[in-house]
């Protein structure tokens, strides 16, 4: 009788350099102006998931009875959030890389699809984005993205497909 079979090795968790974690934070909060007018804060970065917060600020308002923040800010965090989990994901496929090499690869990246569903109303303090990788192929990735409140509601949820290549 053959011997059971061993059970596969764990496969070790992608940790990131401090440098290419940095790097990114760099490119999404400070380079891209438009990340900077919503008040992006990236405040997770893994191998497939990014997470960040959006302070609620009067230029973000965009039903001034309600205080309601814009449909148009939501969306466009959601696709910066996908875009971001994206390049943690191709981050940690290239780890052979040094850092800097993987952060010039986000030149290459574009939003080729995006869908937003308006859930319930954004209204609060703050609010949480968070964006998962769902595929990364050779030339298209496809996320999933939440837009939550501050006690954890998901009032829109997203996804998208970027070109990487």
């Amino acid at each position: 009788m053959n011997a059971p079979a061993e059970p596969p090795a764990p496969v070790s968790p992608v940790v990131f350099e401090a440098e290419f974690v940095s790097g990114l934070k760099k490119i999404f909060e400070e380079m891209i102006s438009f990340n900077r007018v919503l008040g992006l804060e990236i405040t997770a970065i893994g191998p497939s998931l990014a997470c960040a917060r959006i302070q609620m600020k009067p230029d973000l308002v965009g039903h001034f009875a309600y205080n309601r923040i814009h449909g148009g800010v939501i969306s466009a965090g959601l696709d910066a959030m996908g875009g971001l989990a994206v390049m943690a994901a191709i981050g940690a496929r290239h780890m052979d890389e040094a850092p800097g090499q993987r952060l010039r690869r986000f030149a290459n990246l574009g939003t080729i699809d995006l869908r937003i569903d308006y859930l319930r109303p954004g209204i609060g303090e703050y609010f949480d984005l968070r964006a998962e990788v769902l595929r990364l192929g050779s030339r298209v990735a496809s996320t999933r993205m939440e837009f939550c409140g501050p006690d954890g509601t998901l009032l829109s949820t997203g996804c998208a497909a970027y070109i990487v290549s």
